[in-house]
């Protein structure tokens, strides 16, 4: 009789979660009260002489919390980071997990365009209108030569006009040195240095990365641990 009595007054505790509970909360409420419900269900149950079947509703509620536990405290895969470089006409953002580039046109005939939906042809007019622009036409050479690796043959636009030089000389600032290195705003310096060397293990000249997006990875480095010297 009290065996049954028990299993009647989990049933109600189980129903009455379920009508009180949302999707979200119902899961969490049979997480945390499911494994002890059946735990003191089985302690009652060995109390009243039944000890082959209170053992056995012990060691399922033990099992249960174990799984529990541990699946709370599996970590959950990060997404992917990305860095964000921008210049006066263009804004590249590199995925850190694919080391793949995309990119925004911010100006002249091509202005709001993405560089992933321009072809060859496209993306080297692009690079001739912008002249002048040093840091936008480096930018640029760096997505070229990771998408079209012969684009410089194809234009005959490797003239050493623009090509292979350092960064502009414009101070960067804290909020652009985090977007570079795919940081938040106030990350720790050792989140600092831990995001350089994985960004300078894709993207170092050495290895074929760009000589301009590594400048730029460097400068943002030294901006943000300038307070820890």
């Amino acid at each position: 009789m009290i065996d049954i009595v028990i299993v009647f007054v989990v049933a109600a505790l189980l129903l009455i979660t379920f009508l009180l509970s949302s999707p979200a909360s119902l899961a969490s409420a049979i997480r945390m009260l499911g494994p002890v419900l059946l735990g003191l269900a089985g302690f009652a149950v060995v109390g009243i002489g039944k000890a082959g079947a209170g053992s056995f509703m012990v060691a399922a509620a033990l099992g249960w919390f174990a799984a529990t536990h541990l699946a709370r405290r599996k970590p959950k895969p990060t997404a992917a980071g990305r860095s964000m470089v921008r210049t006066a006409a263009l804004e590249m953002e590199l995925d850190h997990e694919t080391g793949a580039l995309e990119g925004l046109v911010l100006a002249g005939h091509s202005e709001g365009r993405t560089l992933g939906k321009m072809n060859e042809a496209e993306l080297v007019a692009l690079y001739r209108e912008l002249g002048g622009d040093f840091e936008s036409r480096q930018l640029l050479e760096a997505y070229l030569d990771s998408r079209f690796p012969v684009w410089r043959q194809n234009a005959k636009a490797d003239n050493g006009n623009g090509l292979g030089g350092a960064p502009g000389s414009g101070a960067m600032t804290k909020e652009e040195a985090y977007k570079v290195l795919g940081l938040e705003t106030g990350a720790a310096a050792a989140d600092v240095r831990k995001a350089h060397r994985r960004l300078m293990q894709r993207l170092h000249p050495d290895l074929g990365g760009s000589s301009f997006l590594a400048a730029r990875i460097n400068e943002a480095k030294d901006v943000l641990l300038s307070d820890h010297h």
